[in-house]
């Protein structure tokens, strides 16, 4: 096709992804299935791309195997790491067993080895911190919780000891950089004296740590008890519960 052909025209999987049908690796795996069709026509071939008029469908066996993912909520413990094992310590996966499942987990379907395959952290929790950490194997999840245009709230309880300065908390709301890049605005307060919650809206390596680092503050204690809309509530350390029907982030 000349230049002008090729004006506007994109490769199916990244429609795809971008209309949130489904992530990129998982739309070749449904073309390769040949469960994508471009104007009524299956498209075999990855790398395929399609112009905007054309209409994309995919079909009622990708629906089926997409609505069998499942997306795990785990209370992960210090010392366990979020995705691979590294350095010897247990990575978190390895906690969704049969025997570490929440007992008053009323979401349907039990656990089978199955719940295992392409399960992967939907973001990380730092190895000593604790609290709700999202595994899925459904790559809209993923992309909507750590995707580069997420904007997901994620809650923290921090346990912090020295003094803040007199500018601190409103620092730690808006004003600080890590890593020469600005920071979002985030919602910072305390519970008690000892104890402060952070809303944040995004996810840079040891961000509040960091953040409190810079005002003064060392931080003794993190839990995570909050992504969107989908709380850490009673779930019991260590042990795990699928994501409900009824819930979305």
């Amino acid at each position: 096709m000349s230049g002008a052909e090729n004006t506007g025209l994109e490769r199916i999987s990244k429609v795809m992804a971008t209309r949130g049908l489904c992530s990129r690796r998982e739309a070749d795996q449904w073309i390769l299935q040949g469960w994508v069709l471009l104007d009524g026509k299956k498209i075999m071939e990855l790398g395929t791309k399609m112009a905007p008029h054309q209409i994309l469908t995919v079909s009622p066996a990708a629906q089926r195997a997409q609505r069998q993912w499942a997306t795990v909520i785990l209370h992960k413990p210090i010392g366990v790491v979020s995705g691979q094992a590294e350095e010897g310590y247990r990575p978190a996966v390895q906690l969704v067993t049969a025997e570490n499942r929440w007992s008053e987990d009323s979401a349907k379907g039990g656990w089978t080895p199955m719940l295992l395959r392409g399960l992967a952290p939907a973001g990380r929790l730092d190895i000593d911190s604790t609290g709700l950490l999202i595994l899925t194997q459904d790559g809209r999840v993923a992309r909507t919780l750590i995707g580069a245009d997420s904007t997901v709230e994620k809650e923290y309880l921090v346990r912090v000891s020295g003094r803040l300065p007199a500018q601190g908390l409103k620092l730690l709301n808006h004003g600080l950089s890590l890593d020469g890049r600005d920071l979002r605005p985030a919602q910072v307060d305390w519970q008690n004296p000892d104890q402060l919650r952070f809303i944040l809206k995004e996810g840079r390596k040891r961000q509040i740590r960091r953040m409190c680092e810079l005002v003064g503050l060392r931080v003794t204690g993190l839990k995570r008890v909050r992504i969107g809309n989908v709380r850490l509530g009673a779930l019991p350390l260590g042990q795990w519960r699928l994501l409900g029907e009824e819930e979305h982030f």
